[in-house]
């Protein structure tokens, strides 16, 4: 059993979600493991939370992230929700393997930790409530990846492993994640307390939400306070959609209970940072429909939207003003997401004509399959290059199987370019357009030497992708095309 200690100073805590008690929360002791070590330890995240540098020597620490105590007077406590999951209706879920600790006060404001993997909860429906090595080291490192491409996510602190047996399709060991976010709170809360008729706890949920996160709606009263909510809502969701499209990432189970309240990338389970670029890529094994297919993912964001306003009708009342705060979605992401291709050519403004030169370009890297990543990097060195290189553009144009269409492509995008400051232009696209991310078989490597103990490639790869725009010479193989087994890695939602 779990034990209790008391709180060290460094632990500042502050008013977090918890406070509102039930219906919204129930305490929950962690589950202890065995033999508790360390895997990853993001220093850089700890840094930024204010925690002092002797925080990995501490075995109370260690206990604690681990599950095995916990802080005096705040026993972890789970979260209830509901959702849809893959489009239809799941009823209660609820945090069936995260336990939060509480908040804390830090540099960047108040944040809440979690731990992922802790064991079962009031609402682990029959599950173990365990992580397992191999999806916390993923969970981890991918939170990593985002953060340091500058994408709203929720951050990893630490992976803490065991040899507590875990059975999954195979046998595996246990691993907890601490997960750090101003906030865990998901679409599916509200949906939970909506579906439910409790319009009070709905309310009190949304002014809890507003009064911690959204300072600016504290002084609107009535139903105009909830649907600007909502469009505060919808236009970090959209700003995140146009992030995600823009680097190729796919997640991979957009459910309502996986959409953050705050806009952040939230549950990493079956995503990817796609290979050779294909517009219809399916990274989720289980979606057979292709649901969560990349190109769909505003579409489906713009959906869970839906489900969130009619959550919030209860408190908005008036239909026309929630489908108003549904329609800045459009033209937010449309807007977010040219401006991010825009800038990955090394453009400013917006010419006619644009639009065709960021679709044109998009349909040859998905006809002709060619590695995301690398085409936008390789084009990046070519524009810096180009003033006093002939040949600069030939390594991009390698890339191509049907190089005439990468030509013709090529002469309008130069002449959009101009002639000026090319190698100034180039480098500002270097610093937008990473070389690094997180590839599957990069994770996956690293998962296989950690199952043996080793655990330096975990944090090799933390300290790459914390800054992926970076060279990194010693490590340059990682960013290269993908090897052909990459291409039979299967995630899904076990992952």
């Amino acid at each position: 059993m779990s034990t209790v200690i008391d709180a060290p100073l460094a632990w500042p805590w502050c008013q977090d979600f918890s406070e509102l008690g039930l219906p919204f929360s129930q305490a929950c002791p962690p589950t202890p493991l065995s033999a508790p070590h360390w895997v990853a330890q993001n220093d850089t995240l700890r840094a930024a939370l204010g925690l002092p540098e002797s925080l990995w020597q501490s075995d109370q620490t260690l206990e604690v992230l681990a599950g095995n105590a916990w802080f005096e007077p705040r026993m972890p406590h789970a979260t209830v929700y509901s959702g849809h999951q893959f489009g239809v209706w799941a009823g209660q879920l609820g945090d069936g393997r995260a336990l939060s600790l509480g908040a804390i006060s830090t540099p960047i404001g108040p944040q809440e930790l979690q731990l992922k993997g802790a064991g079962p909860t009031p609402y682990s429906r029959m599950g173990d409530g365990r992580a397992v090595l191999r999806s916390s080291i993923r969970e981890y490192l991918a939170s990593v990846a985002m953060h340091g491409l500058s994408i709203p996510t929720t951050h990893a602190l630490c992976v803490i492993g065991s040899p507590t047996p875990v059975r999954r399709e195979v046998m595996e060991s246990a691993a907890v994640v601490t997960r750090v976010a101003p906030s865990f709170v998901r679409f599916g809360h509200f949906e939970h307390f909506s579906a439910r008729n409790d319009v009070d706890a709905l309310r009190a949920l949304a002014d809890h939400v507003i009064t911690q996160h959204v300072l600016a709606l504290q002084s609107l009263e009535g139903p105009v306070r909830y649907a600007s909510l909502l469009r505060w809502v919808t236009e970090r969701t959209a700003d995140l959609m146009s992030h995600w499209q823009s680097v190729g990432f796919c997640h991979g189970v957009m459910n309502t209970d996986n959409m953050s309240i705050l806009g952040l990338t939230l549950d990493y389970g079956p995503f990817q940072f796609m290979d050779a670029f294909s517009a219809h890529h399916i990274c989720n094994h289980s979606d057979h429909q292709g649901r969560y297919a990349y190109n769909r993912q505003p579409q489906i964001a713009y959906w869970n939207l839906f489900c969130l306003a009619q959550a919030l009708m209860p408190l908005i009342e008036d239909q026309a003003q929630a489908l108003a705060a549904l329609e800045t979605f459009k033209q937010r992401f449309s807007d977010g997401l040219t401006q991010h291709m825009l800038a990955k050519l090394g453009l400013t403004g917006v010419q006619t004509g644009d639009g065709e030169l960021i679709d044109d370009v998009l349909h040859a890297l998905h006809d002709n399959q060619v590695d995301y990543t690398v085409f936008w990097r390789r084009l990046s060195h070519a524009v810096s290059e180009s003033a006093r290189l002939a040949t600069a553009f030939e390594p991009v144009r390698d890339l191509f199987l049907h190089r005439e269409v990468f030509d013709a492509w090529l002469l309008r995008y130069l002449a959009r370019l101009g002639d000026v400051a090319r190698s100034d232009q180039g480098q500002t696209m270097l610093r937008v357009n990473p070389k690094y991310v997180l590839r599957n078989h990069l994770g996956e490597l690293a998962i296989r030497l950690a199952k043996e103990g080793d655990f330096s490639m975990v944090q090799d790869l933390c300290r790459v992708l914390q800054n992926p725009y970076d060279e990194h010479p010693e490590h340059e193989e990682w960013s290269g095309l993908a090897p052909e087994w990459a291409t039979s890695i299967e995630i899904s939602c076990s992952s």
